[in-house]
């Protein structure tokens, strides 16, 4: 069981401060509706039907950058999932929303203004500094408690996230509570058979990090993507090189050639590398070949082939927990699709615990028409998800448990 308090240890009817994370695409200036909203919406349903009166936070990009927008479209959206009026006012903790937050009536559910538009929010301090900020101090007297169910956000030490536990009760929502028992099951639960890790993605360094703390965890690492094509340049094979004026592999290489030799001699037996790769050939089609027929690297590899996929396949169909973290393929073109669709059908027709995270990774379940349910747990975190994988403690959860003991 989790170590905080959670929606279960409230009591209805209080006035409370709900923090999400509706971090969303933007296109043309509007967000796009994506598996937050209907995630965080189950929460909000259960709190309306407990007759809370309820005014939620969440951010939306960073300043300077143009997916920081105001989160007026995110209310619409939001509204559209619980079936439910959403109401927005564009301030964050001034005389408007003290109004609004103050004229709320059992059931009603408030957004306010982007979190990231106040000056008090975005600076990782301490939960100490935080509690301590204008923010805080102005919003904390309207409620009775405090509900964060940003499981996503929660490997950031802002304002919303970590300075409201220590000015108000506080409690985990229903994504956040999910999410963390899911996602820390790697280090927390106990599995009699065969542990699986499918690590994927851009980043060398996620991956050697994941490696590093879940080591004796895991019995088989099933390697692809950027991160992969390293791991087998590790391995002597003549890949994982930037052609042209490309800048995916020699400078990861760089700052991680030591490791990655290093996991290779002392963990060898555990990793399961590409035996065959996919490119674009002249014609525009996928085309494939096998590792050891490259000589030298004449093109870019955007997924495993086939033959890996059948070879990750049968280890995951003798696994009994498996864990996603990063896409095989540049999925979104379906001709790449392969690597990372085929590793998630396997994983969807075994009979294991599964956890697929990582953001993008998780999308490619809609993409391809496949089915959640056919999986233990679909996470929407992306950074938070890499840090419960490695160890690390996360700000908000932690901001949590010390105010539940």
């Amino acid at each position: 069981m989790p170590s905080f308090r959670t929606l279960d240890d409230l009591d209805p009817g209080q006035r409370l401060l709900v923090r999400l994370d509706l971090n969303s695409p933007i296109e043309d200036g509007e967000p796009q509706d994506n598996r937050r909203f209907s995630r965080h919406a189950a929460t909000i349903r259960e709190l309306i039907e407990a007759d809370h009166r309820i005014a939620l936070m969440a951010h939306q990009g960073r300043p300077g950058r143009d997916d920081f927008v105001s989160l007026s479209g995110h209310a619409q959206i939001l509204s559209g999932h619980l079936d439910h009026p959403v109401d927005f006012v564009p301030d964050t903790h001034g005389e408007e929303a003290i109004a609004a937050i103050r004229e709320l009536e059992a059931g009603d559910v408030l957004l306010l203004e982007n979190t990231r538009m106040c000056e008090d929010e975005l600076p990782e301090e301490s939960p100490e500094a935080k509690a301590d900020t204008e923010y805080v101090r102005a919003l904390a007297p309207e409620f009775d408690a405090y509900v964060n169910d940003a499981y996503s956000a929660a490997h950031r030490s802002h304002a919303s996230l970590v300075g409201f536990p220590l000015a108000l009760p506080a409690y985990a929502g229903r994504v956040m509570e999910t999410e963390y028992e899911a996602n820390t099951a790697i280090a927390s639960r106990a599995f009699d058979g065969r542990v699986t890790m499918v690590a994927g993605g851009t980043k060398a360094t996620d991956v050697i990090e994941a490696l590093d703390a879940v080591g004796d965890r895991i019995d088989t690492v099933c390697l692809g993507g950027i991160a992969g094509e390293l791991f087998l340049r590790g391995a002597g094979h003549p890949v994982g090189y930037d052609l042209d004026d490309a800048d995916l592999y020699d400078s990861q290489w760089e700052g991680n050639e030591g490791t990655i030799e290093a996991v290779i001699a002392e963990r060898g037996d555990q990793l399961a590398l590409a035996s065959d790769l996919a490119y674009e050939d002249d014609e525009g089609e996928r085309a494939e070949i096998a590792v050891a027929d490259i000589d030298e690297k004449a093109h870019s590899y955007l997924d495993v082939g086939t033959g890996t996929v059948e070879e990750y396949a049968e280890i995951i169909r003798d696994s009994e927990a498996v864990f996603v973290k990063g896409a095989l393929g540049v999925f979104e073109d379906e001709r790449f699709a392969e690597g990372t669709v085929g590793v998630l059908e396997a994983i969807a027709e075994t009979d294991c615990f599964s956890v697929v995270g990582g953001g993008d990774t998780s999308r490619a379940i809609g993409m391809y028409g496949m089915d959640e349910a056919d999986f233990s747990h679909v996470s929407i975190a992306g950074g938070a998800y890499l840090r419960a994988l490695t160890g690390e403690p996360l700000p908000a959860v932690e901001a949590l448990k010390a105010v539940a003991e």
